[in-house]
């Protein structure tokens, strides 16, 4: 048997935001996931549009698609184009998750949550010729999964090919969470056995690993035990968790002993009022500062998450926001325009309210405003998230939250990063397009590397060394 999966492209990825280096970060892991569950006979592909073109001649036998809410247009046109060659085509993701009525009409199969037990399920059925129009998640488990086929992923073509996950979901139930509307119903977060996640970190490659997990600290016993499990196995790696977490126990420490040496943080508002409105409740009564201090002491850089456009927010939210990150000496940010994913509660309220403006979901990027704002116009909102983005990666900026830093390390680790990330963009788009891009895996790998203070002085001056050889080499 024939069987293609595809991930498209969402809209962005061809927009004039387009950065190529940021959608060629992560190979589709969802998809090499479920063709673990094919036979080792089928003819298998897998197929990303976002850093490769995809052939639309084939006719495979089956075809897979990934839908997301801005790949959502683009996914349903190549499904449509399969049928028509008389392919059988699924659709799953969180898309068709949030609406499968309207995902139903491209598809002769659709999954709804995750697809750990419905995609081995629909290939018993597909093979007896008799598959079912909708597979619905029941059975919550990645226990005893089969390994990823990282055969299937193209190495060469992604930055950060060692991404790997854990678990599945998250504890916490923001109300403006897409996924958590992938794993309502049922049970919205659970790990694999300790054994197993480290049996599949022992067969990447390399010293780099990217945990996609929602939130890796999400279960302490769990994480525990797999930070132990990690302890000499020469890893560094990256990954997200909580203010509530960080602060909880002495979890973090281990993570960072394991090798954790960047942290993606869901900050989200400064307002507290926000906070309540949202139901993060996790971050309510929190000290940031504090969690801040103790990720930053023990070396972790931070990568901060923030949304605009809640309902307290004001016009000096953006510049409020942005001058804190840079006084805390955040390394990097990610910024959204608060975004009402169908599927979610906030969807639901806004839908109520009549908040919202717009069902054409090419536009529900996070960089567009989609809804009935407050206390900003819509275009406030647009023009304040386009100045935090410009404002916060200035080079003044830049150098400002570096100096946050008492050594001299992790001032020019911040410079590295923060500057190398967003301020070398044709350099970025060079390499991609002589397909180099996993040749920079050792200079991340030795910027995140943990130095001792008495070393810092040599191994520095070696890591700036190895970025200047690696521009000229380029």
């Amino acid at each position: 048997m024939k069987v293609k999966f595809i991930l498209p492209a969402l809209t962005e990825a061809k927009s004039p935001y387009w950065r190529p280096v940021k959608y060629s970060l992560f190979p589709p892991l969802g998809l090499a996931t479920l063709a673990s569950w094919l036979s080792d006979n089928d003819e298998t592909t897998i197929q990303d549009e976002h850093v490769e073109e995809i052939d639309l001649n084939d006719e495979p036998d089956l075809v897979v698609i990934q839908v997301y809410i801005t790949n959502a247009y683009r996914a349903y046109n190549i499904a449509d184009h399969y049928r028509k060659k008389n392919c059988y085509v699924i659709l799953g993701g969180l898309h068709v998750t949030s609406l499968p009525e309207e995902a139903m009409t491209h598809a002769d199969s659709i999954f709804i949550g995750p697809g750990e037990d419905t995609f081995p399920a629909f290939l018993k059925d597909f093979k007896n010729k008799s598959p079912k129009k909708k597979y619905v998640s029941l059975q919550r488990s990645i226990v005893g999964i089969p390994p990823v086929r990282r055969d299937l992923i193209k190495r060469h073509l992604y930055l950060v090919p060692n991404s790997i996950v854990v678990s599945r979901g998250c504890p916490h139930h923001c109300d403006f969470c897409y996924k958590d509307a992938f794993f309502n119903s049922k049970k919205s977060f659970y790990t694999q056995l300790v054994d197993e996640a480290l049996a599949e970190i022992d067969r990447l490659p390399g010293k780099h690993l990217y945990f996609l997990d929602d939130h890796l600290l999400g279960n302490q016993k769990f994480a525990s035990e797999l930070f132990e499990g990690m302890k000499g196995m020469g890893r560094v790696f990256q990954g997200a968790s909580t203010i509530d977490a960080i602060l909880r126990s002495k979890l973090i420490e281990k993570a960072a002993d394991a090798g954790l040496r960047s942290l993606f943080i869901g900050f989200e508002t400064l307002s507290e009022s926000n906070l309540k409105s949202s139901n993060k409740k996790q971050n309510l009564g929190r000290d940031y500062q504090q969690a801040i201090r103790v990720v930053q002491e023990l070396g972790i850089m931070i990568n901060g998450s923030f949304v605009f456009g809640l309902d307290d927010d004001d016009k000096d939210v953006f510049k409020r926001t942005v001058d804190w990150g840079v006084q805390m000496g955040i390394t990097t940010s990610t910024y959204h325009v608060l975004t009402p994913y169908p599927g979610t509660k906030l969807f639901d309220n806004y839908e109520k309210e009549g908040r919202i403006l717009t069902r054409n979901w090419d536009l529900y990027d996070t960089r567009n405003v989609v809804f009935k704002t407050k206390n900003l116009s819509p275009q406030e909102l647009k023009a304040g998230y386009d100045y935090a983005y410009k404002e916060f990666y200035s080079w003044n900026n830049i150098w400002k939250a570096g100096t946050a830093h008492d050594s001299i390390k992790y001032k020019l680790k911040h410079l590295i990063y923060a500057g190398g990330w967003k301020k070398f963009e044709p350099l970025w788009n060079f390499i991609i397009k002589t397909k180099q891009l996993n040749n920079m895996l050792p200079l991340l790998e030795a910027i995140l590397s943990k130095v001792s203070p008495e070393k810092e002085s040599k191994k520095m001056p070696e890591i700036v060394s190895n970025l200047s050889v690696s521009v000229v080499k380029n």
